[in-house]
């Protein structure tokens, strides 16, 4: 589970990232990030019914992200809030598999240091 100061909780905030937030996508992942002149960086994970109708899916999905994100706290920059948009193709892949992909969204943003 990812720190509470690691974590973007409110509305107003995940809805302006959405809109105005830089984006990168991988197969897995798509991932929306905005400077937010903090010390840390903020998370949020978003899986819609487009991955799936069962919320048990989602959830777990969502879940293998935040861990991915928690082991890889200490490489990610810091001073972006950042929403990661799960995509249906992540959830046949093994958590490794996302790890990977998910790494290589991260890079490609430039969000690992």
């Amino acid at each position: 589970m990812l720190p509470q100061k690691h974590r973007l909780k409110l509305d107003k905030d995940i809805k302006t990232l959405y809109a105005k937030g830089r984006s990168v996508f991988g197969m897995y992942v798509g991932v929306k990030l905005m400077k937010n002149n903090l010390e840390v960086s903020r998370f949020a994970v978003a899986a819609g019914l487009k991955v799936s109708k069962k919320a048990v899916d989602r959830n777990r999905i969502k879940r293998q992200v935040r861990a991915i994100v928690h082991e890889h706290l200490s490489e990610i920059a810091t001073g972006y809030d950042v929403l990661l948009i799960v995509r249906k193709e992540a959830l046949e892949k093994k958590t490794a598999e996302l790890e990977v992909e998910l790494m290589k969204t991260f890079r490609k943003a430039k969000l690992i240091v």
